[in-house]
This record gives structure tokens, sequence and C-alpha cells, in this order.
């Protein structure tokens, strides 16, 4: 095999040989040395469309242009090709088909390839120093790419979803993510939460997907419950364990706890223990260590308010552990009337309000769901921002969040 040939065989360019190479050597500091090869079309090569695919003999005209290629022991390697227009009967002149260059593309396939591999684990302008490309040709192949691996969004199958929202700015803005909750798959993620941004979803979903829904795991929002039970009307809307507890921790315990505090204002060393208390209060007691768990033990002895809705708290977990909705509905009757009896009225006014969302609890009997993985999805998105120091393009965003979340087999 020629040198010539070892080339041509080793580059990859399938169709064109090598007319010469020129090595430029660094000329500074940051730079690198370049690798300037000359690509010909090789004489008699078959010749397809890249339109129709077809065979075509006559070339319409022909254009040189530059093409970056992956770097050779690590110099920047640049393409001269001679880009062959054809004269296709079927669909006029229409450039020749290449495996290994895109149409219009001025990087090839395999860089494309490196760049949206490299994308993944870092941010775009680093990826651009390392190559020594432009900041917008890097993202535009790492979304073209994005594109190509995800694919528009597909509901096939699904019949059981999560919903949540997490934060995409500061100011208060936010993103809603939809999962599959078999799969794990994130299947559409839209700006906003309300219930014009949600409702697209619920458009692209169709009424056939609408009425697959079987059941749909969420938070305690109105928005998501009311667009569920408008579009999906074999859906059952369920209500997850974590988002209760919490609701219950923001306006019973703190409450209950900062009361507390205010009726010792004239006993300051008690007032503060009580202050201070409160990751000690919202904790489960399982994951408190043992020198807090003799804290947490006296403060609730010494305290019968927080002793009542600390109780009623752990009370309130067994609700999700019943599988019969007869007997989970009797557990909460009595749940219900001890924190009636209790005379706190935070207690009292959560329990009121909690009987409006009973029926998406109790669902949890035939659909134990639950959204701690979407907990997990939140902390990865929130990992791929912060790793590019936020994103300014959602599409692009979005894609980004598709794709870190391809699911497994159901």
């Amino acid at each position: 095999m020629s040198e010539g040939q070892c080339t041509d065989w080793l580059g990859g360019w399938e169709g064109y040989q090598v007319e010469g190479i020129e090595r430029r050597e660094a000329t500074g500091e940051g730079t690198s040395p370049q690798l300037w090869i000359r690509l010909a079309p090789q004489v008699g090569r078959r010749m397809e469309c890249e339109g129709c695919g077809e065979a075509v003999e006559a070339v319409h005209d022909v254009s040189e242009r530059w093409i970056r290629d992956l770097p050779v022991l690590d110099a920047e390697t640049y393409l001269l090709v001679a880009r062959r227009r054809l004269d296709c009967p079927r669909c006029g002149p229409r450039l020749e088909r290449l495996s290994w260059l895109e149409r219009y593309a001025r990087v090839t396939w395999r860089l494309a390839d490196s760049v949206a591999r490299l994308c993944k684990v870092l941010p775009i302008k680093h990826v651009a120093e390392f190559f020594h490309l432009g900041w917008d040709a890097v993202k535009s192949i790492d979304h073209a790419s994005l594109e190509r691996e995800v694919g528009p969004p597909s509901f096939d199958g699904v019949e059981v979803m999560a919903m949540d929202e997490f934060a995409i700015q500061k100011g208060h803005r936010y993103a809603t993510v939809v999962v599959d909750a078999r799969t794990k798959r994130v299947l559409w993620v839209g700006r906003g939460r309300d219930r014009d941004s949600v409702r697209v979803f619920f458009e692209l979903l169709g009424k056939e997907g609408c009425a697959r829904i079987r059941a749909v795991v969420m938070d305690m929002s109105a928005t998501y419950e009311l667009e569920v039970r408008e579009h999906c009307p074999n859906a059952e809307v369920v209500f997850d364990l974590f988002h209760v507890v919490a609701k219950y921790g923001r306006e019973v315990i703190d409450r209950v706890r900062v009361d507390q505090a205010n009726k010792l204002r004239h006993d300051k060393p008690a007032r503060k223990v009580i202050k201070h208390a409160r990751w000690l209060l919202l904790r489960n007691r399982e994951n408190v260590r043992r020198p807090d768990r003799i804290k947490l033990d006296e403060l609730l002895k010494a305290n019968r308010a927080l002793l009542t809705v600390y109780v009623l708290k752990d009370d309130l977990k067994h609700l999700w552990d019943f599988r019969s909705p007869g007997h989970a509905l009797r557990f909460w009757k009595g749940w219900y009337s001890r924190a009636i009896r209790s005379r706190l009225e935070p207690l009292k006014a959560f329990a009121r309000r909690l009987v409006r969302y009973l029926p998406g609890i109790l669902a949890h009997c035939q659909w134990p769901l639950h959204t701690s993985f979407l907990e997990g999805i939140n902390n990865r998105i929130k990992v791929i921002k912060r790793m590019a120091y936020g994103f300014r393009d959602d599409a692009y965003f979005f894609l980004k969040i598709r794709a870190a979340f391809p699911g497994k087999p159901g």
C-alpha cells in the first residue's frame, strides 16, 4: 500500500483521495499545529444523489470548501474538499451524497460526533476551546445531535405518569416535567406551571393518549390536578406522601414551633431551644443522630404541643401504608378526629384543608406511586443547568433533559 493509499484508508474519506498535505507549526502560545489536506474525488466512483439516492453520472458543477476534521496527532486538521453537485434527472441539481459529511456542513460527521459526546460532560465554552471551534458552532452541533438522539416526543404505551415542577431561573420562574412513572423516561418539559403552560402537553398527548392514562402522581398542585381531571377522564390523581408531609411541616410544625417560642419570650434559654429545633422536628426520627435524638426526646417531653404535632406527623405517614381503601379511610377518620381535638389551630386548619385531597391520597391504595425518583431527576436537572452556567435557550435545555433521562425498558 502506497503512502497516499494509506492516508486515504486511515482518513476514511470515502470517495476521495489525498492530493497533498501541508503541516503548519503552532504560531504562538495557546495555538496548535495545523494539518491542511487537499482531497480530490476518486475517478470512476459511483455518485449518488443526496435527495433520492439514485446513481447519477453527470456533474452539474464543483465547488471547493474547507472542512474541519478530527485533530491528527494534536494538529488541527482542515480538508479542502471538491464538493460535487450532480445533475439528477429526478431532483435537479443536488449535492453528492457522502457518508462522512453532511449537507452544507463545515465539520465531518466524526468531529461532530466527538463534539456532541464531549458536550454531555463539559460546558459548551470548554468544548469550543478544546476543539478551537466557535461557541455557536459547538452549540449548533450539539443541538442537532440531541434532536437526532431523542427525536420528537413519543407517548406510545404510556399509562402512568408523574408530574412535578423545577426552578428554571431565579425569580420564581418554573418549568414542568412529565415522566413515565414506569420507565422513568422524561416525556415532556415545558416552561411554566400554570394551566395554559401544562395544557400544551395534553394537546400533544392527544385524545387517545389522554384516554389511555390510568394514574398520575403529583404534589398537591391544583394546576396539575385540574388539567389531569379535564383531559384524562380515566386517570386517577395520586398525591405523593413526600409533598403532603412537607406541607405538614411548613404549615403545622413550623407554625406551632413559632407559637410556642413566642409564648416563652421571657424565658430566653427555653425560647432559643425551640427556635433552633426546626430541622430536628422536621427530620425523620430514624435519620436523627443519637446525640440529637436525646435533645429531641427532651424537647418533646417538655412541650406537649410540639409532641402532639410530631406524633401526628409520624401517624399521618402510615396512611400511605394501606392497600385497602376501607382500612385507609378508617385510619384517616381516627387521625382527623385527633387533629381536630388537639386545640392547635394550625393543625386543625391543616386537617380540614386535607379533606379535599383525601380522594387523591386514598388512590395510593390502588396505585402505590411516589415522586421520589422525580426529586432525583430535578437534582440532575440542577446539575445540567449549573454545568452550563444557566440556559437561555429553552428548546436546547429541554432536549438536554430528555437526553439525560431516556428511561429503561418497561
